[in-house]
Parts: structure tokens; C-alpha cells; sequence
């Protein structure tokens, strides 16, 4: 039997007026809203309906934005009748996975993934830390890349996006001289990306150990689907596991091509980012052709996905 995995995005993927019809046309999507409101003491829903844009692209407001849209997309999913086999997140989107897998409460996460952007944003000042990425190199060559421009600073793999799309992130100066080298060794695309912070390497274990606290003290639930996460690309299926990654995962590369392989190896054949945006969709398309793909942001993607997902071979 065919099988689906219900995908959540990460940072990236935010926009002003995200959540706002699905939040105007079903009470499951106002109520997640809500919630999130409640649970940070100020007026999220303003923010992911309203903008400024300005203000949504802090990574302290767009961590809790990001879950709150996805998650309310999800509810609406689920009171249409389609759930999923199988769960993944990219980055913080893992937290958004796991509310949905029944692992984690919204509230908690909610608040974690707030501290999480105020800790991310704190842990390199600005000016430091730099993204890149790079197109049209493959991973292996990206890492040679980074270990031989380094220079006793931080320059690794942040992203692992498709085979040929990798994000790198360091020290600023050596995210360039990166860049520089990439395209002698043939990268189509060498470009800084605009980004608040340099996530997923060494710079970020203040945030990692500011982290593991809260996370400790956080009870994770049992799973209704299995999680592939981000920093090993394996099954988890416990909340032990569950928190020991999401610590991890602060300081690791985003493993996303595994993990959509692993996806595949488990029969997965649909595929369905929910939440705003479809950058997932796009880098899916990019490792595994031969699948079906549907997004859910806003009442006609949602139609579509239900109406494909009710469709789907036995």
C-alpha cells in the first residue's frame, strides 16, 4: 500500500498574510492561532497575518510563525480526513513534525521554538556569521570546500538540500572565500543568503546549550506516526530520541536528502508540505522524480491535497 509523509518547513518559508485564510474560513486553523497567542503573551496571528515583513524575518518571530501556520494547516488536513503515515520537518520545521506525531504539545512547542530564535539570534553577533549556497556542486566536493578554506574559523555544511544544493554556514570571511572557490570548481550558483544568523554549525552551541534544559524538561508524548529526523535521517519513534536530536540538530547539518531517501526506502510515493511556501516541494522534486507532491497554505492548495490524497493508489 502507498504510503504518504506529512513535510513541514522550516525558516525561509515565511509570509506576510501566511495562515490568515485558513485562520478566516476554519475554526480548527483559529483555534491554533489561538493557542499561540496564548502561549507567547503577544499577538503572533498579527504578525503571520499582518507582517511587518521586517519584523516576521526576526528568527525569534519566525520560528513560533512558521509552527503556528503549519500546525493549523495540519489541524484543517486532519479534520478533512487525511493524516499522515509518516513525518518530517526541515530544521525547525521538526518541531512542527513532532505536534503533529502526537510527540509534542503546541504550547510547548510554541514556547521552545521561541527561545530557540531568541538563542540562535543571540549566540553570534551580527556581522559574524554568514549562509551560502551552493548550486551545482555535489555534497562531497562542497565539504572539501569548506575544509579548505576554513583557516582555524568555521565554514561546514549547514543544509544538506538535494545532491546538488548545499547551504553552508561560518565565520563571514570564510563563507566568501567559499564562495570564491566553489565556482572555480565549476558550483552554477555561489550566492550569501540573507539570514539572521549562521544556523546548523559550530557557531550556534551557545544556543545549543541554552537549549538542552528546557528541552529536558519538556515531556514528549508517544508517536501516532513515525518521525524521520533531521540530524541522523533515521525513524524515531520515541520522545528520548525525539529531544536528544532536537539538541543536536542545533550545531548539525540539515540532512534533507537522506531524509527524503529514507522516506522513500519506508514506500513513501506522496509527499505533502504543509505550511506556508513550497520550498520543500521543490527540493523533494529534486532528489526523488517518481512521487507525488501536494502543498497546503491556503483553501485551494488544501482542496487539491485532500481531493489527491483520497485518490491515492491502494
Amino acid at each position: 500500500m502507498a504510503k504518504n509523509a506529512f513535510i513541514f518547513p522550516g525558516q525561509g518559508s515565511q509570509y506576510a498574510g501566511m495562515g490568515r485564510e485558513l485562520a478566516d474560513n476554519f475554526p480548527e486553523a483559529r483555534a491554533v492561532f489561538d493557542e499561540a497567542d496564548a502561549a507567547l503573551g503577544f499577538k503572533l496571528s498579527e504578525l503571520c497575518f499582518e507582517g511587518p515583513e521586517e519584523e516576521l524575518e526576526l528568527t525569534a518571530n519566525t520560528q513560533p510563525a512558521v509552527l503556528a501556520t503549519s500546525i493549523a494547516a495540519f489541524r484543517v488536513l486532519l479534520a478533512h480526513g487525511a493524516g499522515p503515515d509518516y513525518v518530517a520537518g526541515h530544521s525547525l520545521g521538526e518541531y512542527s513534525a513532532l505536534v503533529a506525531a502526537g510527540g509534542l504539545n503546541l504550547t510547548d512547542a510554541l514556547r521552545l521554538v521561541r527561545l530557540r530564535g531568541e538563542l540562535m539570534q543571540d549566540a553570534v553577533p551580527v556581522g559574524v556569521g554568514a549562509m551560502a549556497a551552493i548550486l551545482g556542486l555535489q555534497a562531497d566536493t562542497v565539504k572539501e570546500v569548506c575544509a579548505e578554506v576554513a583557516h582555524g574559523e568555521v565554514c561546514a555544511p549547514a543544509n544538506f538540500n538535494t545532491p546538488t544544493q548545499t547551504v553552508i554556514a561560518g565565520h563571514v570571511g570564510a563563507v566568501q572565500r567559499a564562495i570564491g572557490l566553489s565556482k572555480t570548481r565549476g558550483a552554477r550558483r555561489a550566492v550569501m543568503l540573507k539570514v539572521s544568523a549562521p544556523f546548523h554549525c559550530a557557531l550556534m552551541r551557545p544556543a545549543q546549550n541554552g537549549m538542552a534544559a528546557p528541552l529536558a524538561a519538556t515531556t514528549f508524548g508517544d508517536f501516532e506516526s513515525p518521525l524521520v529526523n533531521n540530524v541522523d535521517a533515521e525513524l524515531v519513534k520515541t520522545g528520548l530520541v525525539a529531544r536528544e536530536g532536537l539538541i543536536r540538530q542545533i550545531t548539525s547539518p540539515v540532512r534533507w536528502t537522506d531524509t527524503v531517501a529514507q522516506l522513500d526506502k519506508e514506500g513513501v510515493a506522496t509527499f505533502v508540505e504543509v505550511g506556508p511556501g513550497k520550498i520543500l516541494s521543490g527540493l523533494v522534486k529534486a532528489i526523488e522524480r517518481d512521487v507525488k507532491l501536494f502543498n497546503v497554505e491556503d483553501q485551494a492548495s488544501l482542496q487539491t491535497a485532500v481531493e489527491g490524497l483520497k485518490g491515492k493508489p491502494a
